[in-house]
């Protein structure tokens, strides 16, 4: 018996990544163009990077707040309330070693072993994975493409609960398919979670990546104070911070000490000096954002106009996030075309399967970078699906 039949069941048969594996296989191949991670290419702001840098000079090193620096905590409340319009004192606010770490402990506070979550597919597969983890079971509703773009049925999540339900994970907009729930879908989603008595765990991290309107439409313009949510979100896409592994989580002060207890049980903190680079982010970042928004919508249009242009592919031009998650008229494994790609084309994708139900048959493109590179992506691309 191996060493790894001894491991809790539910670590060990924990998903690889079908993301990473195409990573893995092309990230060493010469003149690759990387779409496949969800991440642009512009590095984290000098502004940012110099608050961190202070913040290491001035010996900011040692063990902090828990919940967070008072400074950030302060910076996140005039963040939502300049652009949710939300008054939420601080005590709504906890610092999270990463967007991903914040999913997680809004796991571990909601749903254990023998519950079940119910999430929305085709989706980022973290979620699904680390509810599985934690012993819950991830339940997908599976969105539906059309000629109008992705769509969701609201009766499908209300189909999709049982008594051992314990929350609701939205995404909205959406990674990977785009798609970005309207205020009367938020209120009907709001609703069932209601009847039934459900949390609702809020992903709104592409929030202001929205071609419609200044951003996309949130649970926080149709929630009471005391619903059951939970939003969690992340300092990575808005102000290119990946690497830094920064997020937060915003939650009813009742639930502050128990926050502040899943954050010590689990990395102790962030670290200060980091925290002052989020504070400037937040607090000087307004037009770092602006422009990103700008240059991912032009990089949109371009890629959906010239992939249109075979005429072999599925596509709507996504409503918010930064992907755009389409199939090629004769591809069902979009595993193995990811690897074809790369090797053939040399553009980095990820394959649909990575997303779970629904995505089989798709890509996902990450179109976050400067117009030229997307527009060479899309090129390289569109000469590969001629060509087969």
């Amino acid at each position: 018996m191996g060493l790894i039949e001894h491991l809790r069941h539910e670590a060990a048969v924990a998903p690889e990544s079908g993301i990473v594996a195409v990573m893995n296989h092309g990230r060493r191949q010469d003149g690759v163009i990387p779409l496949w991670a969800g991440e642009g290419d512009l590095p984290t702001p000098d502004f940012i990077r110099d608050a961190a840098s202070d913040g290491l000079a001035n010996g900011e090193t040692f063990y902090t707040w828990q919940a967070g620096i008072p400074e950030l905590r302060q910076a996140l409340a005039d963040y939502y309330k300049r652009h949710f319009n939300a008054d939420l004192p601080v005590e709504h606010f906890y610092v999270t070693g990463s967007g991903m770490q914040a999913i997680q402990l809004a796991i571990q506070a909601t749903a254990g072993a023998g519950d079940e979550v119910v999430y929305i597919s085709p989706a980022w597969p973290n979620f699904a994975a680390a509810a599985g983890i934690a012993g819950a079971t991830p339940i997908p509703v599976t969105q539906d493409f059309t000629g109008n773009g992705w769509g969701l049925d609201p009766q499908k999540i209300r189909d999709a609960i049982t008594p051992r339900t314990k929350a609701l994970f939205i995404n909205t907009p959406s990674n990977p398919s785009g798609w970005t729930a309207d205020i009367d879908t938020l209120r009907e989603i709001l609703a069932i979670a209601r009847h039934h008595g459900l949390w609702i765990i809020a992903d709104e991290i592409y929030a202001h990546f929205y071609y419609g309107a200044r951003r996309a439409p949130s649970f926080l313009d149709v929630m009471d104070t005391d619903d059951r949510i939970i939003f969690v979100n992340s300092f990575s896409k808005n102000w290119a911070m990946t690497g830094w592994r920064v997020g937060w989580l915003v939650v009813h002060p009742s639930l502050g000490k128990t926050m502040e207890n899943l954050i010590q049980y689990s990395t102790s903190g962030v670290a200060q000096f980091m925290q002052r680079g989020a504070v400037a982010a937040l607090e000087q970042g307004d037009d770092f954002i602006r422009m990103q928004v700008e240059r991912a919508h032009k990089a949109r249009d371009i890629l959906c106009a010239k992939l249109s242009a075979t005429g072999r592919v599925r596509l709507s031009p996504p409503a918010g996030a930064f992907y755009l998650l389409f199939g090629i008229e004769g591809i069902t494994d979009s595993y193995r075309a990811a690897f074809d790609i790369v090797d053939e084309a040399k553009v980095g994708l990820a394959p649909g399967t990575a997303f779970g139900d629904g995505g089989a048959a798709f890509l996902r493109l990450c179109f976050a970078r400067r117009l030229d590179q997307v527009e060479e992506a899309a090129d390289r691309l569109a000469d590969w699906i001629r060509k087969r």
